[in-house]
């Protein structure tokens, strides 16, 4: 079997990368690992093509298009083109990419084409109550016409997208993994009292404001209480910071103490984060399979996500996390606030977290349940 993973996300050296190409690479080495071949392609970030590899897989980094208007059609068919070289090479069984990958690719080729439902366009456009935009909705359909099998990595997502797309398709929900031996239970010993982590793109969605109201309610029963916020600033269509608004107008000068903005850090300093926190909280208004959850819950914290979306599929309330409404700050305050003040209990949900998703995404299991799709799906 030879699979391709289309992707311009592939993780390489001083490449950033967020929790699609780390999907990516862990499964693609566990493919790998087990005899099939792999194949990534995908965008290069210059207009030159790349070539290199991570151990036995090839990555082909495609220039990109110089036009001014419509790169599209040039870099679909610099792609295609890559690809029937390839296939003369060695023979592709399966492409698979996200939503929006096969928009543009024939009805009809000689390899199988699978989606991965990470969260396309209209499933975060209409979660978030914002309208889709016309030409990535047409590029989107299409390209569910185009494919032929589909992977959810949470059943929420692959429900809500078939609603908003208005297309009938089956899908196979397969949650993300990764190496659950980097990302260990943590040793209580090494928490910061009163440290709280916000791991995430610091951006609307992904609830920073809200949990940013929410502290100063924290702080007037736990004055030690400190914010470590860690990922990449987004800005808006202007160019502005949403860092800069955050600050402008929620951070005062007594609140702006207990935050620390670290920005984008390298992976494995992210553990040591996790490691220190007392308490994660994530409170995403939208997400599908959250990378940044499932760190945190393997490493057995005391973990706040939020009751919207996928998240109960991956957090009982109550016993292996807090699950507070995302909108009201005084719900997620009122969630940090327990933790701190019940330490033993905090404990005890965190190890039940990590023995809970040991049970729905181990590695192996999840590398099993891909090889039994692709083989299920060439057998059709």
């Amino acid at each position: 079997m030879h699979i391709v993973f289309h992707t311009h996300e592939y993780p390489g050296p001083g490449r950033s990368h967020g929790g699609v190409g780390s999907v990516v690479k862990f499964l693609a080495n566990r493919l790998v690992a087990h005899g099939i071949d792999v194949s990534i392609i995908g965008l290069n970030n210059s207009t030159e093509d790349q070539t290199d590899f991570d151990g036995k897989i090839p990555v082909y980094r495609i220039g990109q298009s110089s036009w001014k208007i419509g790169k599209f059609i040039q870099n679909t068919d610099r792609i295609l083109k890559k690809l029937q070289e390839i296939h003369r090479q060695n023979p592709i069984d399966i492409v698979e990419g996200p939503e929006l990958t096969f928009a543009f690719y024939p009805r009809k080729t000689p390899f199988k084409k699978v989606i991965r439902l990470h969260g396309g366009h209209h499933f975060f456009s209409l979660e978030l109550n914002k309208k889709p935009r016309f030409w990535r909705s047409f590029q989107e359909k299409k390209s569910f016409r185009n494919a032929d099998g589909f992977i959810a990595v949470s059943d929420y997502v692959g429900r809500q997208t078939r609603k908003y797309l208005k297309i009938p398709f089956d899908y196979e929900v397969i949650y993300n993994t990764l190496d659950t031996g980097q990302f260990h239970a943590s040793d209580p010993g090494n928490v910061i009292p009163g440290r709280l982590l916000f791991v995430g793109t610091v951006c609307e969605k992904k609830g920073i404001r809200q949990l940013i109201q929410a502290l100063p309610i924290v702080i007037e029963k736990h004055p030690e209480v400190h914010l470590d916020v860690v990922g990449r600033d987004w800005h808006f269509p202007d160019g502005r910071s949403y860092i800069d608004y955050l600050k402008k107008n929620y951070v005062d000068k007594h609140l702006a103490r207990h935050i620390t903005f670290h920005g984008t850090v390298p992976h494995n300093r992210v553990k040591q984060f996790i490691d220190q926190a007392e308490v994660c909280v994530y409170p995403s208004h939208m997400e599908a399979c959250p990378m940044s959850w499932i760190e945190a819950l393997l490493s057995a914290k005391p973990f706040i996500g939020s009751n919207i979306g996928p998240g109960k599929e991956l957090v009982i309330h109550g016993k292996t996390g807090l699950l507070p409404n995302p909108y009201k700050p005084a719900e997620i305050a009122e969630s940090i606030l327990f933790m701190l003040e019940h330490k033993d209990k905090a404990l005890e949900i965190g190890q039940a977290a990590r023995r809970h998703l040991l049970e729905i995404i181990h590695p192996e299991y999840i590398l099993s349940q891909n090889i039994r799709f692709y083989e299920k799906l060439l057998q059709s």
